[in-house]
């Protein structure tokens, strides 16, 4: 399984790098249009920047990982916090049922009270 996944990101490497090469001309990436930056107060966000294409492309395929990233925490918080909540309560259950069985065997000869235990 080891040599698969060391297959899997030598190609994935390779594509990247063929990528990379293929793309090196330089693009003006602005972050509005220019009809929108003359706005009084949209026109504070705008700017642009030249850089190779490679580095758009993979920008935004970094970029899209990590908001689908956050968008997965961000949707699984309610499946965490339940499993946290039924922990502490199991949790709980389980101090309670010592002290009950604790209780129980406290009149109880030692070994009597083992052999409850493990039965």
């Amino acid at each position: 399984m080891r040599y698969i996944r060391y297959a899997f990101l030598a190609i994935l490497a390779i594509v990247l790098i063929t990528v990379a090469l293929a793309n090196l001309g330089n693009v003006t990436l602005n972050t509005l249009p220019e009809g929108m930056a003359t706005l009084p107060w949209i026109g504070l966000l705008a700017f642009s920047v030249e850089m190779p294409l490679f580095l758009v492309i993979l920008g935004g395929i970094v970029a899209g990982l990590l908001i689908g990233f956050l968008w997965e925490w961000l949707r699984e918080h309610k499946h965490r916090a339940d499993a946290r909540r039924k922990q502490a309560e199991l949790n709980q259950l389980n101090r309670e049922l010592r002290k009950t069985r604790a209780e129980r065997d406290k009149d109880k000869d030692e070994v009597l009270a083992l052999l409850d235990r493990a039965g």
